[in-house]
């Protein structure tokens, strides 16, 4: 895949780029409607002999367009999306750095220079993804605005429990702690990446060593509690159980969660190492104890749990991913 940052006013020209099927969308979690999305572009590329495209926004739009900017966080921050979509076999990646000016583009000028200017000839989009000023366009009036230029497939909603499959329902899952839900609508779990850095080492004073781990991105963070993960450490998976809080046991104004993971059978050296952590059930809330004795006997439950948990989902199905 090769990835291309646009900013504008870009400078390309159709002959920059060979002629794609281009997939539009934000695309934060590349949930199952987004590959949808990919998947119905990438089926008409292999019908027309021509690549697959996809376009997206950096950054999120709410942070150009709120009064004051916003902070967002995300179900994907941009680096693991683009390694998503390096994995659902993409040939251009096109990562348009959103802009206020860009925002101003009509969508006459925006499927102008942004989609006949690329050289696509076909796009592929959800049924409510809009472009140009005020979102005033929409895949409705793509037609209109193609001139014959090129043609287009519209995705409908896809649904799960009589529910939109979407990046807003899956963030309420998250900050719910609900991880176990997002199978069903990521096609896989829920994880962040991050690098294991220096802790308090309490950990292995109470004999449950923890790999305390900085997300790199601005990801959304479930809610705290007590969760089974599995961690990846260069290609191969782990199972463990995860802390995510403030250790109110040990700290009484700490505000600023942390994720310490103690893995089961595993006794190596992990600092500095990029990982990443895949959140698979919550287990229980984090809770302040009257001793580190009564801590320890919790933990030692709490690995229990997720070991069983392990257990029975190793026996019944294979992990996504």
């Amino acid at each position: 895949m090769k990835t291309i940052h646009i900013t504008h006013p870009h400078s390309f020209t159709k002959t920059d780029f060979p002629p794609t099927v281009l997939a539009l969308g934000y695309f934060d979690g590349i949930h199952l409607g987004h590959q949808k999305v990919v998947e119905t572009a990438k089926k008409e590329a292999d019908k027309q002999g021509i690549a697959c495209s996809v376009m997206t926004f950096d950054p999120h739009p709410s942070v150009v367009l709120r009064k004051g900017g916003a902070h967002i966080e995300y179900i994907t921050p941009l680096h693991h999306k683009e390694e998503l979509f390096a994995d659902l076999g993409i040939d251009y990646l096109y990562i348009v750095n959103f802009t206020s000016e860009f925002a101003s583009l009509s969508p006459q000028q925006f499927v102008d220079e942004y989609i006949v200017g690329l050289h696509v000839k076909h796009v592929v989009a959800g049924f409510d993804f809009t472009y140009g000023r005020f979102g005033e366009g929409t895949m409705e009036n793509l037609t209109e605005l193609a001139k014959g230029r090129f043609t287009q497939t519209t995705v409908e909603k896809l649904t799960f429990n009589n529910e939109k499959v979407s990046s807003t329902l899956i963030r309420n899952h998250i900050a719910s702690g609900e991880v176990d839900q997002l199978p069903c609508l990521l096609g896989r779990y829920y994880s962040i990446k991050g690098i294991v850095v220096d802790g308090e080492k309490r950990g292995r004073k109470i004999g449950f060593p923890t790999a305390n781990i900085k997300s790199n991105g601005d990801y959304i963070i479930p809610k705290m509690g007590v969760y089974a993960v599995r961690l990846k450490i260069d290609a191969k998976w782990y199972n463990g159980v995860c802390n995510l809080g403030v250790k109110p046991t040990f700290h009484e104004n700490k505000t600023v969660p942390s994720i310490e993971v103690h893995l089961f059978d595993f006794n190596e050296d992990i600092y500095s190492k990029e990982v990443t952590v895949e959140w698979h059930k919550r287990i229980r809330s984090e809770q302040k104890f009257s001793s580190v004795e009564e801590l320890v006997k919790q933990i030692g439950q709490d690995k229990e749990h997720a070991k069983e948990y392990f257990e029975k989902i190793a026996e019944h199905t294979c992990f996504l991913s």
